[in-house]
């Protein structure tokens, strides 16, 4: 996979979804969807639902693997996402896509056979009414499989500390938010009480290639709710000082070809 290695600090190219599509499926979203999907061992026929499901990439992997009798589900609160869902997964006859709250799932009782939250569990303002929503529309003996990162990985902390340093706070907050659940004690505790039997929960380390640091920082910020904090809050001399701290900082993380991440996916495996 040949990784997109040009955006700079002065662009705005298509922020929001399609940026998410363009740079962050490839580099993060897609490598750990991979792993996500072959744990459920999917079979031809099954019905399937991806909750928090961004721009489409677990329910794309999935509808391959369901098909020609099976389908899949994309939800996501995100009208933004739905929309570029729609686009990037045209080509699949066996795919659509609702917006809804993952606390509030506008379908049946008994409707999947699987469940993917790919990396949305920790956004939940209500975690366990969304996993409750989650065990509602499985059948029994269906299965829901949920994955997070973290702790926060050191390549990332860099850039939570340069945002904090160069923009304030509060947008660094963001990612706090994105690495603050990993315990498989917490993901335990969360599955039983909403209904589900004795989960399966397993933490292990994904190492990812990512491009070089000034071009991965502006991606990502991009691809995220960070993007329009960063360039509706500072000029083209802040953004460049941002940009040269974490690329003094990230020094320790170059490969020949870009930066090399290590982050701790704790995945969750649990039956109706």
């Amino acid at each position: 996979m040949t990784l997109d290695q040009t955006l700079t600090r002065d662009e705005t190219v298509a922020p929001g979804p399609p940026a998410y599509e363009r740079y962050f499926v490839p580099t993060i979203g897609r490598p750990i969807a991979e792993d996500l999907v072959a744990g459920a061992r999917l079979r031809p026929g099954e019905q399937v639902l991806d909750v928090a499901c961004g721009t489409g990439i677990v329910a794309r992997l999935a509808a391959g693997q369901v098909a020609p009798s099976g389908a899949v589900t994309g939800a996501d609160i995100n009208p933004g996402m739905i929309a570029e869902a729609e686009r990037a997964c045209a080509a699949l006859s066996n795919a659509s896509w609702h917006e809804a709250d993952a606390s509030a799932l506008p379908m049946s009782d008994d409707s999947f056979d699987v469940v993917f939250c790919q990396m949305g569990l920790q956004f939940f303002p209500a975690k366990l009414p969304a996993l409750k929503e989650m065990r509602r529309v499985l059948r029994p003996g269906g299965r829901v499989l949920v994955n997070t990162p973290g702790p926060m990985p050191a390549l990332f902390a860099v850039i939570r500390d340069a945002v904090a340093s160069h923009v304030g706070p509060k947008p660094a907050a963001f990612l706090d938010a994105v690495f603050s659940i990993h315990d498989p004690d917490e993901y335990t505790e969360l599955l039983r009480s909403a209904g589900f039997g004795q989960p399966e929960v397993r933490r292990d380390d994904k190492t990812l290639d990512l491009p070089p640091a000034a071009a991965f920082l502006w991606q990502y910020l991009q691809s995220t709710p960070l993007g329009a904090a960063v360039f509706g809050n500072t000029d083209a001399g802040e953004r460049a000082a941002l940009e040269a701290d974490v690329r003094q900082n990230c020094r320790q993380f170059e490969t020949d070809s870009g930066l090399r991440l290590q982050v701790g996916m704790t995945t969750a495996v649990a039956r109706k």
